[in-house]
């Protein structure tokens, strides 16, 4: 059920979103969906020799997490923004937990409207991608 707008209220916290731990069959599986093939994702012998410590999730699967966030929240056709900045890698087995603030209320376009802050970290604290979004509320 959608969240009404005037039950709503600004520092008000979204239910928390947390991924499955991030496999290296996820990796791969990603890999065929989103066609980013990318070696760095698949290949630990690849990834070391890059100097990296192993492979590592696609930073578009964590951005789909912040999306399941959101669609968990208000359906999909509510979402009138969403951007998202990279912060860092989100590593191999990590779970991937989502959050998201209200931090403004107003309306445009003749619709009632909430801005979330929104934030992908792993269970150790390290925030990956942080972004905001704009849903429409009734």
């Amino acid at each position: 059920m959608t969240p009404a707008y005037d039950a709503v209220d600004i520092g008000d916290e979204i239910p928390i979103h947390e991924s499955a731990a991030i496999s290296r069959h996820t990796l791969a599986l990603y890999c065929g969906a989103s066609g980013d093939h990318n070696p760095m994702h698949v290949d630990s012998d690849f990834a070391k020799s890059s100097g990296m410590p192993d492979v590592f999730a696609h930073g578009m699967l964590t951005m789909a997490f912040l999306g399941q966030l959101l669609t968990r929240w208000v359906p999909q056709q509510n979402i009138r923004h969403w951007s998202v900045r990279f912060t860092a890698i989100t590593p191999v087995h990590a779970k991937v937990v989502c959050t998201g603030k209200v931090v403004a209320k107003f309306e445009a376009g003749g619709e009632k409207c909430v801005r979330l802050e929104i934030n992908a970290r792993t269970r150790c604290g390290l925030h990956t991608v942080v972004g905001d979004a704009v849903v429409a509320l009734a």
